[in-house]
C-alpha cells in the first residue's frame, strides 16, 4: 500500500515538472490528480482499507471524471467537455463505464446494492441516471443515442427484463398489469431509445417484467406502477407518421379558457395592395394596436396557402432596406412588420388568409384530407417563414351542409399542425387562430359556430355592410341596434350577433366587435330607409368611401341615436353615406365593455383620419386598457435568416 502511494505521489510530482504546472497540494498521497489537456481525473476520499487505485485514462478536452468508492475498475476516457461522476457507492465492485463522447452525463448515486454491470456508450448529447436502487444486480444498461433520456429510479423490485429501443418519439404504456409469472433476481438490459425518446421504469414493486419491444416514431416507452408478478412481452406501437396526409386529429393542446383577463385587443387589417397606392407598414398607429391582420394570403388548388403579392409582401426595399442579395433575408412588408414586433412586444401580426376573392377557393380545399392537411402545414410554414403569431381565416361564406361541416375540419387540422409546431421546437406559445365571422344570420346559420369554437381563439365579427348595393332602400350599414328604418328582412344589428355568437357557447371575450373604416353611399334618395338610385363611383370601389375623405363638403351629419350610427346626408345632391365617426365610435367602445366582448378590428388601416379624428385612437383610448400578452419572436425554422435571428440591427 505504501510503494503504491509513493509511486502516485511520484508520477505526480514528475508530471508537475514535465509540465511547468505546481499543485504540490494536490500531490498528496490520499489525493492525486492527474491533469492531461486541462483535463482531471480524481480519485477523493479513500478509506484505509481500500487496496487498489488504478491509473485512468485521461478524460481529454476539459472534462471531469469523479469516483467515490472502495474499488473502482476500469473507467475509460469521457472526451469533448463530457462529465462521468460515479458518488456514495459502498458495495463491493464498479465494473466498466465506457466512454461518454460528445458533451454526454451519466450519473449513478446512492447505490447499496452489490454490483453494477456494464455501462455502455451513450453518446451524441444523452443522458443516463441510475439511482436509488436497492434491488441485487443491474446488467448492462445500453446505449439510448441522439440525444435521448433512459431513467431507472426507485426500482424496489428484484428483477426487470429487456426493454428494447422506442425510436422516433412514439408512446407504448405498460401499467397496473397483474398477471403473474415467475419471479428473477437481476435488472435485465436496457437497449437504446434514439432520436430524442424518454424510457422510464419508476416505481415498480413487482417481480419481474419481461420484454417490451420498440415503438418507433416519436414515442415514449413508460413501466410505471406495475403491482407484483410478470409482464411478458408489449409488441411494437406501429408509425403515427406516414408519408401520406392523414386525418387530422384532434389539438395537441387544449383550447385556452377566457382566464385572467389581460386587457382589450384593438387589431387592425392591414392589406398587402394599400402599399401599392401609398399606404406603407411603417404609417400603422401600432403604439394603439395590439393585433394587425395583414390581408391576403392566396391559395393553390391543391390547398397550399402562399403570398399573394411576393413583391410588396419580401422584395420591396425600403431606404434603409441593404441592397445587397448575397444572404436570403426577407424585405418588404414582412420585414417592416417584424420590426414593429421587435420594438411592441405585446403587438401580434396575423396572416389573414382567402378574402373576398379568394374565398371562393376555400370550398374545395376544406373538402378532403389531402388539401385540408397541406392548407395547414402550409400555413404554419408560412406564418413560421415570416415570424407572425398566427393566422386569420376570411372564408366568405360556406353555402351548404358538406361546406360547413368541412370548415370545421379545417380549423381542426390548423389547430393541430399549429400546436405540433409549438411542441416540436420547445415554444411555450400558442399560435393565435382567428375567423373573419359574419354578422348576418344567413351567413353564420351556415356555421357550426359551436364546433369551430374548440379551434378558435377569436372570432372577428365583421359587424358591417348591414345595408348597401344589395338591398332597395338606403340604410345603416354598421348600426348596433336595430332601427325602424331597418329594411324589411334584413332587421340587422350587432346586437342580435353578438346575441347569437353567445347562445353557441362562444365566450363573449372571444370576439371583437368590427367597424369599417369606410362609408357605403346611396345617391338619388330622400333619406335612410328611402329608395335610392345608384351607389355612386365612389372611392376604392363602386359606392364606397374611405373614413378620411368623409363627411363630403356639404354634407350634415346626422347621428341616430336608436341605432347608435353615423350618417351624413346632402340634400342638394341627395346622397347619404353611412359609415363610423368618432361619436359612434366612442358608443362602440363602451358597448364592447358593457357586452364584455374581447376588443374591436378595424377594416382597413388605409381608411382611417390621423389625430384625434382617428377612430383606431378613438377606441383605444376609450378602451382604456390594451391587451398586454407578449408576442413571439423565435423562429428557428425560418428560411430568412434576418427572420430566424431576430432582425439583428434593425
Amino acid at each position: 500500500m505504501r510503494k503504491i502511494a509513493l509511486w502516485g505521489l511520484a508520477q505526480c510530482l514528475l508530471w508537475s515538472r514535465v509540465s511547468g504546472i505546481e499543485k504540490r497540494d494536490e500531490c498528496d498521497p490520499v489525493y492525486v490528480t492527474t491533469t492531461i489537456f486541462a483535463t482531471k481525473t480524481i480519485y477523493t476520499s479513500v478509506p484505509p482499507n481500500s487496496t487498489v487505485l488504478p491509473t485512468s485514462p485521461g478524460a481529454p478536452w476539459g472534462n471531469t471524471t469523479t469516483t467515490l468508492s472502495t474499488s473502482i475498475g476500469s473507467t475509460t476516457s469521457v472526451p469533448f467537455g463530457n462529465t462521468s461522476t460515479t458518488s456514495s457507492v459502498s458495495s463491493t465492485s464498479i465494473g466498466t463505464t465506457t466512454s461518454r463522447p460528445f458533451g454526454n452525463t451519466t450519473t449513478a448515486s446512492s447505490i447499496p446494492s452489490t454490483s453494477i454491470g456494464t455501462s455502455t456508450s451513450i453518446p451524441f448529447g444523452n443522458s443516463t441516471t441510475a439511482s436509488t436502487i436497492s434491488s441485487t444486480s443491474i446488467i448492462i444498461p445500453t446505449s439510448p443515442p441522439f440525444g435521448n433520456g433512459t431513467t431507472a429510479t426507485n426500482t424496489a423490485s428484484t428483477s426487470i427484463g429487456s426493454t428494447t429501443s422506442a425510436p422516433f418519439s412514439n408512446t407504448t404504456s405498460a401499467t397496473a398489469i397483474p398477471t403473474t409469472i415467475t419471479s428473477s433476481t437481476d435488472v435485465g438490459t436496457t437497449t437504446s431509445a434514439p432520436f430524442g425518446n424518454t424510457t422510464t421504469a419508476t416505481s415498480i414493486p413487482s417481480t419481474s417484467i419481461g420484454s417490451t419491444t420498440s415503438a418507433p416514431f416519436s414515442n415514449t416507452t413508460t413501466s410505471a406502477t406495475i403491482p407484483p408478478t410478470t409482464i411478458s412481452t408489449s409488441t411494437s406501437v406501429a408509425s403515427s407518421t406516414t408519408s401520406q396526409p392523414v386525418k387530422p386529429s384532434p389539438p395537441i393542446l387544449p383550447p385556452l379558457p377566457p382566464g385572467p383577463f389581460r386587457g382589450f385587443k384593438n387589431a387592425v387589417y392591414f392589406t398587402n395592395w394599400g402599399v401599392n397606392t401609398g399606404f406603407h407598414p411603417q404609417e400603422l398607429p401600432v403604439s394603439e394596436l395590439t393585433h394587425i391582420l395583414y390581408a391576403f394570403a392566396d391559395i393553390g388548388p391543391d390547398g397550399t396557402v402562399k403570398s399573394s403579392d411576393p413583391v410588396v409582401d419580401l422584395q420591396k426595399r425600403y431606404p434603409d432596406d441593404s441592397k445587397s442579395n448575397r444572404t436570403r433575408n426577407a424585405y418588404g412588408a414582412v420585414k417592416q412588420l417584424f420590426i414593429h414586433k421587435k420594438y411592441n412586444r405585446n403587438l401580434k401580426t396575423l396572416l389573414s388568409i382567402g378574402g373576398w376573392n379568394y374565398s371562393p377557393k376555400f370550398g374545395a380545399v376544406a373538402a378532403t384530407d389531402a388539401t385540408r392537411y397541406q392548407f395547414a402545414t402550409s400555413a404554419v410554414k408560412l406564418v413560421t417563414d415570416w415570424g407572425f403569431d398566427g393566422i386569420d381565416i376570411d372564408w366568405e361564406y360556406p353555402s351548404n351542409d358538406a361546406e360547413k361541416e368541412n370548415f370545421v375540419k379545417l380549423l381542426e387540422a390548423c389547430r393541430h399542425a399549429f400546436d405540433r409546431y409549438s411542441l416540436l421546437h420547445g415554444l411555450r406559445y400558442r399560435f393565435t387562430i382567428s375567423v373573419a365571422s359574419p354578422a348576418s344570420p344567413q351567413n353564420y346559420e351556415k356555421l357550426d359556430l359551436a364546433a369551430m369554437n374548440r379551434y378558435v381563439d377569436t372570432w372577428n365579427l365583421m359587424a358591417y355592410d348591414y345595408s348597401g348595393s344589395w338591398d332597395t332602400v338606403s340604410g345603416h350599414q354598421a348600426n348596433v341596434f336595430e332601427y325602424d328604418e331597418n329594411p324589411a328582412g334584413r332587421k340587422l344589428s350587432t346586437e342580435d350577433a353578438v346575441r347569437h355568437y353567445k347562445s353557441q357557447g362562444i365566450h363573449p371575450r372571444k370576439i371583437l366587435m368590427g367597424l369599417p373604416l369606410y362609408g357605403r353611399a346611396f345617391e338619388g334618395t330622400s333619406g335612410l330607409g328611402q329608395n335610392y338610385s345608384s351607389v355612386g363611383e365612389g372611392g376604392p370601389q363602386p359606392g364606397v368611401w374611405y373614413y378620411k375623405d368623409l363627411p363630403k363638403p356639404g354634407a350634415k351629419v346626422i347621428y341616430d341615436d336608436v341605432a347608435k350610427a353615423t350618417y351624413s346626408y346632402d340634400a342638394t345632391t341627395r346622397e347619404l353615406i353611412s359609415y363610423d365617426d368618432v361619436r359612434s365610435a366612442n358608443f362602440k367602445a363602451e358597448y364592447i365593455q358593457w357586452r364584455d366582448l374581447g376588443g374591436a378590428f378595424f377594416w382597413e388601416a388605409s381608411g382611417d383620419k390621423g389625430g384625434a379624428q382617428s377612430l383606431v385612437n378613438t377606441v383605444s383610448k376609450n378602451l382604456d386598457w390594451l391587451d398586454e400578452t407578449f408576442n413571439n419572436l423565435h423562429y428557428p425554422t425560418s428560411q430568412y435568416r434576418n427572420i430566424r435571428w431576430g432582425m439583428p440591427g434593425e
